[in-house]
């Protein structure tokens, strides 16, 4: 697994005792964190996929925004999916769910990191069933 970039050491523990297979990478611009073999919320098309993260400058300052998934997720009732675009990253087109930190749940600098960034992509998996 590649390592083209060196997140923060809490960071690294919770990757290392969550997930197998995880590496950074650097394209264009920006740091990517790609967790392989990420576990998909029932209701959808695979039970596994690519989650990647774009990791901006200021991390863990800095929050971390939306997730990316290779290949793309389909319900299974085959209902849309909201807020969807495209994202070319490391030769894939991932798909990119624009979820977004709101005004009662905001960034907390020094609290908030990967691990839970990570909890509300899960929850945002799971919440997709409720809204529509």
């Amino acid at each position: 697994m590649r390592r083209q970039f060196v997140l923060p050491e809490e960071d690294i523990e919770f990757l290392d005792s969550s997930f197998e297979n995880w590496e950074t990478i650097c394209e264009g611009l920006h740091k990517w964190l790609i967790i392989h073999d990420f576990p998909v919320s029932d209701g959808y098309n695979i039970k596994i996929t690519k989650a990647a993260f774009r990791i901006d400058q200021g991390y863990p300052n800095t929050q971390i925004d939306m997730v990316y998934f290779y290949p793309a997720l389909i319900r299974v009732d085959r209902k849309p999916i909201g807020a969807l675009a495209n994202q070319i990253l490391d030769g894939k087109t991932y798909q990119r769910w624009s979820r977004h930190r709101t005004s009662q749940n905001p960034w907390r600098p020094g609290i908030d990191n990967l691990e839970s960034h990570i909890f509300l992509v899960k929850n945002w998996m799971e919440r997709e069933f409720q809204i529509r």
